[in-house]
C-alpha cells in the first residue's frame, strides 16, 4: 500500500492541506482542465450528478454551471467545510462519506464524477464499482487521476506515495468494475505537462 492509500493517513494529509488546497491545486488541476472534463462528460441541465471525493468543491462549482442537480461526498471534514463556505454552493448536499461505500441508493444518478480522489483509494476497483452502483444504466462516469510518469525511477517514487496508473491499468480497473466504452484523455496544466489521465466510461446496466 502506498503512503496515502491509507484512509487515516489521507485524512490527516487533507486536514493539513485543506487551508491552502485551492492555492496549490491549480499547479496540477486548473479551471481549463476541469471545464474540458465537464464538456467530455456531456452533462446537461437536469442530469443528477454525484461528485465523489469533492474536496473543496472545485469541480462541484463547474458542474453546477450546467446542472442544478449536484450532490457531493468526501471523507475529509475539513475539505467539506471549505466547500460549504464557498459562494454558490449553498444548495449542494455535501455528505461526509467514503468513496468505497457511497451513502446513496442504487441507480439514482445520471453521471458520476471524481477528480483528484482515486489516487487515495485503498481499493480503487471497489470505488469504481460503487460509482457504477449509484449510476443508472447507460449513465456515465468521469474520473481524473494522476498519470504514471514514464521515467521508471519517478514511477516507483510516485507509486510509493499514492496510486499512479497507465491507460492500460485504468482500462483494466474500469472493466473489472463493470464499466464499458472506456476511453482516455491525457491533460496537463501550465506547470506540469500531461500529468492527468481522464477516463470516461458507460454503465451497461
Amino acid at each position: 500500500m502506498a503512503l496515502l492509500d491509507d484512509k487515516d493517513r489521507a485524512r490527516t494529509f487533507y486536514r493539513c492541506l485543506s487551508r491552502v488546497y485551492d492555492r496549490v491545486n491549480p499547479v496540477f488541476w486548473n479551471e481549463d482542465m476541469r471545464d474540458r472534463c465537464v464538456e467530455l462528460l456531456e452533462v446537461v441541465e437536469g442530469d443528477r450528478v454525484v461528485d465523489v471525493g469533492c474536496g473543496t468543491g472545485f469541480a462541484t462549482e463547474a458542474l453546477l454551471e450546467v446542472t442544478s442537480e449536484v450532490e457531493a461526498v468526501d471523507q475529509s471534514p475539513q475539505q467539506l467545510e471549505m466547500a460549504r463556505r464557498k459562494q454558490g454552493l449553498d444548495d449542494v448536499d455535501f455528505v461526509l462519506g467514503d468513496a468505497e461505500n457511497l451513502p446513496y441508493r442504487d441507480g439514482v444518478f445520471d453521471c458520476a464524477w471524481s477528480s483528484g480522489s482515486i489516487e487515495y483509494w485503498p481499493e480503487p476497483v471497489e470505488g469504481l464499482r460503487e460509482m457504477r452502483r449509484v449510476v443508472r444504466p447507460e449513465g456515465r462516469a468521469l474520473v481524473v487521476g494522476p498519470r504514471q510518469p514514464s521515467n521508471r525511477l519517478l514511477a516507483r517514487l510516485a507509486d510509493s506515495v499514492m496510486l499512479f496508473y497507465t491507460r492500460e491499468e485504468a482500462s483494466e480497473m474500469f472493466r473489472e468494475a463493470g464499466w464499458t466504452d472506456v476511453e482516455h484523455h491525457v491533460m496537463g496544466s501550465n506547470w506540469v505537462d500531461d500529468d492527468a489521465l481522464v477516463t470516461i466510461a458507460r454503465n451497461p446496466g
